[in-house]
Formats: structure tokens, sequence, C-alpha cells
């Protein structure tokens, strides 16, 4: 006595249901890689651009803060990095608390 079912009607019966099977994973996986195509990737990516520019936004003010904090009292901020090239390079030297 055998433990599998017996075949299906007409010939190939199980090698036709193993056909179908595949057709329908195929068919589900096409409809998976287009859902998260259209709607997953561009919603990720919105978010993602949201998080870096929140991040940039507390990083700035951050230096911002660090730069004020690290700066003698009277003493004008320092010129952004893009100064002339023939300016005469920062005296300053690294205060640590």
């Amino acid at each position: 006595m055998s433990a599998y079912p017996p075949p299906g009607p007409g010939s190939g019966g199980v090698g036709r249901r193993i056909e179908e099977a595949v057709e329908l994973i195929q068919m589900e996986l096409r409809h998976t890689i287009a859902y998260v195509n259209d709607a997953v990737v561009p919603q990720v990516r919105k978010e993602s651009i949201s998080a870096l520019r929140t991040v940039a936004d507390t990083l700035r003010d951050l230096a911002d803060r660090f730069e004020e904090s690290h700066m003698p009292h009277g003493q004008p901020p320092t010129p952004p990095s893009n100064q002339a090239p023939n300016a005469p390079p920062s005296s300053s030297k690294d205060q640590r608390s």
C-alpha cells in the first residue's frame, strides 16, 4: 500500500498540478515585485531623504553650538572654509576642556 495519493485522471496529473503551482507562484512574484517597485521603493526614498535632511540640520546645529562654545569671547566667528587661497592660516589652537 502506498502513502502517496493516487495520480489524477489522465496522463501527467501530478506533473500538470506542479506546472500550475509554478505558474501561480510566478504570477504572485510578478505582483509582489510590481508592488515593491511601485509603492515601497518610492516611499523608502521619500522617507530617507527626509531623514537625511533632519540629520543634516541637527549636525549643522551641533557644529554651530560647538563652534560658539569653543570660541573666545569677543572674537568674531571664523570665515567659512571657502576663504581666499592667500589668506593666512588660522592661529587658533585646539582648546579642550
